[in-house]
């Protein structure tokens, strides 16, 4: 038995990334009984807690089920049987078609992909999607077997193999859950269902399938209805950057408007935005969305039907007849939808939306694209915001280095070159990947009378960006540095999302 760093510190399980490919591996009554968990893979050993390192008897029970060398690591016996707790306790209700939701029991990997026990099959692959906080789960066969791959942190992780027989089976439940037609395998088809869990309150969760050369391939999104994170000083602006957020939409009218790509957590900015005036004031919030990604208590959310019974520019124009204080748009796709929200700034309502753009000056020209009068853009827009998602390194682990010059100058910024900036390291808290979560990069432009006079122009994106420049305001890159030079992230992960070119 191997003592992993010899270290005299105890292992805080909350603060471990817990891999549920080797979390469950064990039965449960061997995790609860001896209070012992595998949680992560890490130079090909795995790693396993707890509470007593000289407990011979109950690694040894772990040995059985894991054929990789282990390393044992001494945890802190209260969050080690939290730890324990969340993962082979939760009970998990399927909210479904039926009249009865379906009450789902996780008790460990009792699970043999070669029988025909699907519905414990797809039980495994939920719970390993809650233990690892996942977005999505995509479900891909191919010639020889099914790969289950769960996005974390932005980055799709392997989890399992299966073998090919399990891929119908598998289908054909979670379509039968989803309200599919189980028939239908040669067409797309979009379906949703909601896990209730002890620990992760509800799920709901998205299905959608689409037919490929080796059959159906299925995606489920997770959208964690839980909101009591959701506050704006968890995003990652900086001290400055929140303030004046915080100012712009303490506003009673006008448009707020994020930018970025898919994925980039713009949503969930204005969910933390609705969120922190709620918390302060009586307001009448609606919101307009495809899909309802976080329920908030307190506000009323209109969700868009696929079908198009429901669109954005019909429900938005409907809500209006109910005296909204403040508007939430989930997406700005069309020019009606455009118009409408621009009505809305225009009639004393607080209107917060999202914009597909490359950056903040890019969604200026991008509404002017849709048709909407540059004098109208200027008269109702109070900030426009650009925002990226980069992966946040383990503070745990990071590594510092003097930049060289060869990477300063990918970033355009030769003036970096010997700056201290950090790369991941890793370790057990992360798994040993260096990171741990995400954050996010941001860049505001705050309107006042000379930036709408100029809008209002009809500029194009370089002269409006010559303005910003004149004025020294940060833009995404320079927030960027700032995070790279205060350890939250690293230069491989800002070239991931930027190019300062």
């Amino acid at each position: 038995m191997s003592d992993i760093g010899n270290n005299t510190e105890l292992l805080n399980m909350d603060q471990v990334k817990i891999d549920p490919v080797w979390a469950l591996r064990i039965p449960a009554n061997l995790a609860t009984r001896r209070q012992v968990l595998p949680f992560t893979l890490q130079n090909d050993r795995v790693l396993i807690a707890c509470k007593d390192l000289n407990d011979e008897q109950s690694i040894q029970a772990v040995r059985r089920y894991i054929s990789h060398p282990v390393d044992v690591v001494a945890a802190d016996p209260e969050t080690l049987f939290e730890a324990i707790q969340r993962i082979f306790q939760d009970t998990v209700r399927w909210n479904g078609n039926q009249s009865e939701p379906v009450r789902i029991q996780f008790t460990g990997t009792q699970v043999d992909p070669e029988s025909e026990n699907i519905v414990a099959v797809g039980d495994e692959i939920f719970h390993a999607a809650l233990i690892r906080q996942a977005t999505d789960i995509h479900i891909e066969p191919s010639s020889i077997d099914l790969r289950v791959r769960l996005r974390v942190d932005g980055l799709l992780d392997d989890y399992r193999q299966f073998p090919i027989a399990v891929h119908q089976p598998l289908l054909s439940r979670l379509k039968v859950m989803s309200g599919m037609d189980i028939a239908e395998r040669r067409a797309p088809q979009d379906g949703r269902f909601t896990l209730s869990s002890d620990h992760n309150s509800e799920i709901d969760i998205r299905t959608a399938t689409i037919p490929t050369k080796h059959g159906e391939r299925m995606t489920l999104r997770l959208l964690a209805t839980q909101t009591q994170d959701l506050t704006l000083g968890r995003l990652g602006m900086s001290p400055p950057d929140l303030a004046q957020f915080e100012r712009v939409i303490d506003r009673p009218n006008g448009l707020i408007l994020m930018t970025g790509p898919t994925g980039c957590g713009k949503s969930t900015t204005l969910y933390g935005a609705i969120r922190s005036l709620i918390n302060r004031k009586s307001l009448n919030v609606i919101t307009i969305e495809d899909p309802v990604e976080y329920v908030i208590d307190g506000i009323s959310q209109v969700e868009v039907d696929a079908n198009d019974k429901v669109s954005f520019h019909k429900a938005l124009r409907s809500s209006l007849r109910h005296d909204p204080d403040v508007l939430m748009i989930g997406e700005i796709r069309d020019e009606e939808t455009a118009e409408t929200a621009i009505r809305a700034a225009l009639t004393g309502h607080l209107v917060f939306t999202t914009l597909h753009a490359n950056s903040a000056v890019g969604a200026i020209t991008r509404l002017a694209d849709m048709g909407i009068k540059p004098f109208l853009i200027g008269a109702v827009s109070r900030m426009f915001a650009a925002q990226r998602l980069v992966r946040k390194l383990c503070q745990k682990c990071k590594l510092a280095y003097a930049m060289p010059e060869a990477e300063a100058i990918s970033l355009a910024c030769p003036e970096l070159t010997g700056t201290t900036v950090y790369r991941a390291g890793g370790c057990r808290y992360c798994a040993g990947t260096g990171f741990m979560g995400r954050i996010g990069l941001f860049e505001f432009i705050v309107y006042d009378q000379e930036m709408a006079r100029v809008v209002a122009s009809r500029p194009d994106e370089t002269h409006i960006q010559h303005l910003l420049n004149e004025r020294e305001l940060p833009d995404l890159m320079d927030d960027s540095i700032a995070k790279l030079t205060q350890g939250l992230t690293s230069v491989q992960q800002i070239a991931t999302v930027i190019s300062p070119y």
